[in-house]
């Protein structure tokens, strides 16, 4: 591999960006594609399907034979509030095999007696957040129905792209929600990103029917995102 395309490869990989590198096999001639930027002509089916589904292989294109090697950001899921629903979430996620973590400032549900092995921050998003910032491979969720909880890590989820941004609510509110957001600056087709109500709709009643329609809206929202726009501020 050549240093200038490793050195692309490994950047991409530290600030967690999905990234393909197309090889002639003819000629052994490299070119580092990088998800949301340009993709060599003939090339954009078979780069978006390998960005999606994350598998590599051979392609053709132009008479010639070419290998799609692709590197894809582990996929990771944060959930603010740890109520019911996030812990059954939490066991299916590690299932499906999504990192997750649970945010919660209220020490009274943010237990490790409720929560036993798993990733548990009982703290304020606000907090939790300046370390460990979401970006476009984070799967954010937000549950608590409290808007000095859930508000502000919605808002950060809608700025870095993340790839599936939900919250719990009934439609009045969510209503109440988009009026919030709409004050802080957000415009219409950043808040219509937000899945509210949250998750698939498959007639979901109890915690734990819940936590399979939003792990279904995530693992859809991964598989079938639009690998070829630009992630990042959606403000």
């Amino acid at each position: 591999m050549q240093r200038a395309s490793l050195e692309r490869l490994n950047e991409a990989r530290r600030t967690r960006r999905a990234v393909v590198l197309l090889t002639d096999l003819g000629n052994a001639r490299e070119e580092v594609v990088i998800e949301g930027e340009k993709v060599p002509a003939g090339f954009e089916e078979p780069i978006a399907a390998a960005l999606q589904s994350g598998k590599s292989g051979l392609v053709e294109s132009h008479g010639r034979s070419y290998f799609l090697n692709v590197h894809l950001p582990s996929a990771r899921i944060i959930v603010i509030g740890a109520v019911h629903i996030s812990q059954a979430l939490a066991g299916m996620a590690a299932i499906a095999g999504f990192p997750i973590r649970i945010i919660d400032p209220r020490t009274a549900f943010a237990t490790a007696e409720r929560f036993a092995g798993v990733d548990l921050v009982a703290d304020w998003p606000e907090d939790v957040l300046k370390s460990d910032p979401l970006d476009a491979y984070t799967a954010l969720v937000a549950v608590t129905h409290d808007p000095k909880i859930d508000d502000f890590p919605l808002g950060q989820a809608l700025k870095a792209g993340c790839f599936y941004v939900g919250a719990l609510g009934s439609r009045k509110t969510h209503a109440k929600r988009v009026e919030r957001l709409a004050a802080a600056g957000f415009d219409d087709a950043a808040i219509a990103r937000i899945a509210a109500p949250i998750g698939l709709n498959i007639g979901a009643s109890s915690p734990a029917e819940i936590a399979v329609a939003i792990l279904a809206q995530i693992i859809r929202a991964l598989r079938k995102r639009d690998v070829m726009s630009p992630a990042g501020d959606a403000r």
